[in-house]
C-alpha cells in the first residue's frame, strides 16, 4: 500500500505541475500578444506632430506685433502672451518710469501704427496694461495718444 500512495502522490504532484505551467505559459502568451497589439497599434497610428508652441518671451512676441504682414488676430493674440507673461511692469523709480517700460511704449507705438490693427486690439491691450500697472497710467494714455498721432490723417 505504501507503494502504491507513493506513486498516487507523484501522479497528483504531476499533474498540478502540469496544471501550473500550462497557467504560466498562457499568461505569458496573453502579454506578448498583448504587447505585439499596442506595438502594432503604436505603428498604425499615424504620428501627429504637436502643433508649435507660441512663443512666449518678448522679443519674439515684439518681432510678431511689428511684423507688419501680422493680422489682427495674431496681434491679438501676441498681445494677450505679453499681457499674460510679461504685463507686469518694474515699479517707478521714484517719478521716473522703469528702464523697461520703454519696450512697452515702443508696444504701445508699433500697435498704433500697425496697419491691420482695430480699435478693439489698442483698446483691449491699453485697458488691460492700465489694470495691471495702475502707476503707468499716465504714461500709458500718453504713449497711446503720441502713437495714435503719429498715423496721421
Amino acid at each position: 500500500m505504501e507503494l502504491t500512495l507513493l506513486i498516487k502522490s507523484v501522479m497528483g504532484l504531476v499533474v498540478i505541475l502540469g496544471i501550473l505551467v500550462f497557467l504560466l505559459v498562457m499568461s505569458s502568451r496573453n502579454k506578448k500578444a498583448k504587447l505585439a497589439a499596442a506595438l502594432v497599434a503604436a505603428a498604425l497610428v499615424e504620428k501627429v506632430e504637436p502643433a508649435p508652441r507660441p512663443e512666449r518671451d518678448l522679443p519674439s512676441l515684439i518681432a510678431i506685433i511689428k511684423n507688419k504682414k501680422s493680422t489682427a488676430k495674431e496681434l491679438g493674440d501676441a498681445l494677450d502672451l505679453v499681457l499674460k507673461f510679461h504685463g507686469n511692469i518694474h515699479p517707478k523709480l521714484g517719478s521716473r518710469t522703469h528702464p523697461d517700460f520703454d519696450s512697452y511704449m515702443g508696444i504701445l507705438f508699433t500697435i498704433c501704427r500697425h496697419p491691420n490693427t482695430n480699435k478693439d486690439v489698442i483698446l483691449n491691450f491699453d485697458r488691460a496694461l492700465q489694470k495691471k500697472n495702475p502707476d503707468y497710467k499716465i504714461e500709458i494714455n500718453e504713449a497711446i495718444a503720441k502713437g495714435l498721432n503719429s498715423r496721421g490723417a
